[in-house]
């Protein structure tokens, strides 16, 4: 099967904590599909959009309580697309399972690490096929003698590992399958067109100006090839797949959010600075909390504004003309009010963090930046 050869064998999910937008493990790269917009895919980051991808997080979108200080998903996203389907007269699978698939989602945290599951596939039906395959192995890799197809089933059973969780993957699936069929592939086709000068624009400055920039970053961090995607439902947490070392380079994938506007192209450069630098800022945190802490889920609590500050952190070295932009970008995405602040100031009060945390993170971009 195709999607066997997507997935890097023995690359597991774990389970992550609500604020994480990073997975371990890394796919292969594979260019977009056909039909779906690209940039040119021998650069070292391709900007692309992938339908799958954006589906699959809709779904997640449409069933998530989204309390998060910076939100899994664009404010008012679900609401909009309720509004839309009923002007359409739409009612699909997913609006009958409402409230099995919410409440399940609700009362298993783990499943949001299924977020990041077609990152780690070429494609829709790479995707689909593996579902098909981890539900009719019964979530056993045993089932299969094939090295890949135990590492896919294995990768899906980290997620949903019992029966009653298999039950809410193949609900989910169904619904999300139903929604492309009714209304959403249309609907995404359509923004897809409107949003071509967006697309347009944000490839010329990522191109041009900023990845450049960000490169020797990259390359430190191993992440010096990947793809760069724009998602619909996505707001400040991306959803990345870094490259893994123990494997061949250059198979990293950031998922970002895809603005409305060409004035707002900026958003996927902030939002790639946040995630880039996740994994760092995540180790730091992890270093610099005591046992004690952990217990109390401090931890867990610092991971989000440690990437929020990391990312400012990052761009101050690199590209320092972005950073009051990251700043109201972050603040406007977790609801707080600038009111004429410094905005680098008002961030620092709206993600506060312990000082060796901060300077955990400053410490390891001077490392990886070799001093810029």
């Amino acid at each position: 099967m195709a999607a066997t050869h997507a997935l890097v064998t023995g690359s597991i999910i774990a389970l992550l904590t609500a604020c994480v937008s990073v997975g371990p493990g890394a796919p292969m790269s594979t260019p977009a599909p056909a039909g779906e917009q690209s940039t040119a895919s021998d650069a070292p980051w391709p900007v692309q959009t992938r339908y799958d991808v954006d589906l699959w997080l809709h779904g997640y979108a449409m069933l998530s309580d989204d309390t998060t200080h910076v939100p899994f998903f664009k404010r008012g996203y679900r609401d909009e697309m309720i509004a839309f389907k009923r002007r359409a007269n739409v009612s699909t699978k997913l609006d009958a399972n409402y409230q099995t698939l919410h409440d399940g989602l609700a009362r298993h945290p783990g499943y949001i690490s299924g977020q990041f599951l077609p990152l780690y596939f070429g494609s829709g039906t790479d995707v689909q096929q593996a579902v098909r395959l981890f539900l009719q192995a019964n979530g056993d890799p045993r089932a299969s003698n094939d090295p890949e197809q135990q590492s896919i089933i294995a990768t899906f059973a980290s997620v949903f590992p019992q029966p009653a969780d298999r039950d809410w993957l193949r609900t989910f699936t169904a619904a999300i399958e139903d929604e492309d069929t009714q209304y959403y592939h249309s609907y995404w086709t359509a923004q897809q067109r409107d949003r071509a000068p967006v697309l347009a624009r944000v490839d010329s400055l990522w191109t041009n100006v900023y990845r450049a920039k960000l490169q020797r970053f990259l390359d430190n961090e191993q992440m010096d090839r990947g793809i760069l995607f724009l998602s619909l439902p996505l707001d400040g947490e991306g959803r990345t797949i870094a490259g893994n070392p123990n494997t061949e380079r250059g198979n990293s994938r950031v998922t970002t959010t895809f603005p409305e506007t060409p004035a707002d192209a900026l958003d996927v450069v902030y939002v790639f600075a946040h995630e880039v630098v996740g994994a760092m800022a995540g180790l730091a945190v992890r270093d610099n909390t005591t046992p004690a802490e952990k217990q109390q889920g401090l931890d867990a609590r610092y991971t989000s504004p440690a990437a929020v500050r990391g990312g400012a952190m990052l761009l101050k070295r690199v590209a320092p003309d972005l950073v009051p932009g990251y700043a109201r970008y972050y603040l406007a995405s977790a609801n707080t009010p600038l009111a004429g602040d410094d905005p680098e100031q008002a961030l620092a009060r709206a993600f506060p963090l312990p000082q060796p945390i901060l300077d955990a993170i400053d410490r390891q971009l001077s490392v990886v930046l070799g001093g810029i």
